[in-house]
């Protein structure tokens, strides 16, 4: 089964109409979260999720619980809360029952678990380093753990037989074969932190057990605008172009 996986669309549909094109046909589409914040189009964005006939696991972020207000937004930096409490006020119902909907909760599918942040508490924690990694390897039962919510391409194994942690940056494009155990992000659709402002998302085939870190340009000066027209902070246009 060829999946797309996709995370921290982040309100930018322009970012997520250009991954669903360079992607190609997929049989499943697996969202990690965070459909929602920073961006100018939230309802346009939940709708074409919504709308996609392959659509699989999808599970709710932070920013997804937070304009919900199922997560108080003094947790945010003020840029984050002011974008916030625009779209709350912007969504429609549909895309706030849409939203309602996700689990908050880890979600397994076959030899993969699925979470936003982390295994060990899916909404809000980050894995950045190894030692997160190290923590969260008790947390799920799986062969593999597919994370969001850091914006950055990675993969971080776990060696049993060494008891050792290591960290790989996947190369665009490379096609990796899959080994136990490893908790895999593929980066984010509308806001990569990565310095690279390429939309990021992956290729993850369950019967060959390979994965395919990809990017794909898309027009950010058009998300920029829209940004700057919806009075949203300036600094999440300017960020795009630069990746972080």
């Amino acid at each position: 089964m060829r999946v797309l996986v996709i995370s921290d669309i982040h309100a930018n549909l322009v970012a997520l109409e250009a991954v669903l094109a360079d992607a190609g046909e997929v049989d499943k589409v697996w969202c990690l979260g965070d459909t929602v914040g920073y961006g100018p189009d939230p309802n346009g964005c939940v709708a074409r999720l919504k709308g996609l006939p392959n659509l699989g696991l999808c599970v709710a972020g932070n920013h997804d619980a937070a304009v919900l207000g199922d997560m108080p937004f003094v947790e945010f930096n003020h840029d984050a809360r002011r974008s916030l409490e625009w779209q709350r006020e912007a969504l429609t119902d549909e895309s706030v029952d849409f939203l309602r909907s996700l689990p908050t909760a880890k979600q397994v599918c076959g030899e993969v678990t699925i979470a936003h942040g982390s295994p060990r508490d899916p909404t809000w924690e980050y894995i950045l380093n190894t030692l997160a990694a190290r923590l969260n390897f008790e947390a799920f039962d799986t062969n593999w753990c597919f994370v969001g919510h850091s914006h950055v391409q990675s993969i971080f194994y776990y060696n049993k037989e060494r008891d050792r942690i290591s960290l790989d940056v996947p190369r665009e494009g490379r096609l990796i074969e899959l080994k136990p155990r490893a908790i895999i992000n593929p980066g984010s659709v509308g806001q990569p932190r990565d310095r690279d402002p390429r939309a990021a998302y992956a290729i993850f085939d369950s019967t060959a057990e390979t994965w395919e870190s990809r990017r794909v340009t898309y027009n950010i000066p058009t998300v920029q605008k829209q940004i700057l027209a919806a009075g949203l902070p300036e600094r999440h246009a300017l960020r795009l172009a630069e990746g972080w």
